[in-house]
């Protein structure tokens, strides 16, 4: 199927500096799949306001808070 798009000269300028020796066509499709494969916005936008603001272990000193959970990992060493 054909779709037409219009994009400004130098956005391009940049897909074909990107592109290199790879048809345009190609590149393209590779990365509208790879855009769409991944569906992450959807899930970052489902999650925003999902943590209070406070009332966290880790509200007073984050540093301390991770240094802690690292020492508590058993994977970890050191």
């Amino acid at each position: 199927m054909r779709i037409r798009i219009s994009m400004p000269d130098y956005l391009v300028e940049e897909l074909d500096r990107c592109a290199g020796d790879r048809p345009r066509n190609a590149f393209v499709c590779e990365l509208i799949r790879r855009g769409l494969d991944e569906h992450r916005w959807d899930e970052i936008d489902a999650a925003l306001g999902a943590v209070e603001d406070t009332g966290h272990a880790w509200d007073r000193d984050p540093g301390a808070w991770v240094r802690q959970q690292r020492r508590g990992d058993g994977r970890r060493s050191g």
